[in-house]
């Protein structure tokens, strides 16, 4: 099952009409050098196939998950952490938190994913990427 990705890339669902999400979103762009990623919205058609196909339960994940087409999917902490290791220096550096046990970078990553709404705001409908930016929109 590979819901349209090319081998050599990987998707990275999002919470569409989360402005932290989608501000997240353009920074991995702009870092992502090698052109590994590619985004789509939890709300699109493609990430709700990949929800139904993985049984993910959206009240527990809504946020971040992490597509690989070789490897199946990452949510949550190891999602973001993953992601990092891929962009540009500095920025994967980060990575090293990965030695972090997972329900303590989960439960970080919980509380922020909790109240990004209230933090951040939240849009009324998804981003729609800009022409220069389409493509790398599934």
């Amino acid at each position: 099952m590979n819901f349209g990705v090319p081998k050599d890339k990987k998707l990275i669902l999002f919470d569409g009409v989360c402005n932290l999400c989608n501000t997240s979103v353009l920074f991995v762009i702009k870092r992502d050098q090698k052109n590994r990623f590619l985004f789509a919205p939890l709300q699109s058609d493609a990430g709700k196939q990949i929800i139904k196909a993985f049984n993910i339960d959206t009240s527990q994940v809504d946020s971040i998950i992490l597509f690989n087409p070789e490897k199946g999917i990452h949510y949550k902490s190891t999602a973001a952490l993953k992601i990092a290791s891929q962009l540009s220096f500095p920025t994967n550096l980060i990575a090293i938190f990965l030695i972090v046990p997972n329900f303590i970078r989960n439960w970080v990553y919980g509380y922020i994913a909790k109240n990004r709404y209230k933090w951040y705001g939240k849009k009324e409908a998804c981003m729609i990427p800009t022409p220069e930016l389409k493509s790398k929109f599934l």
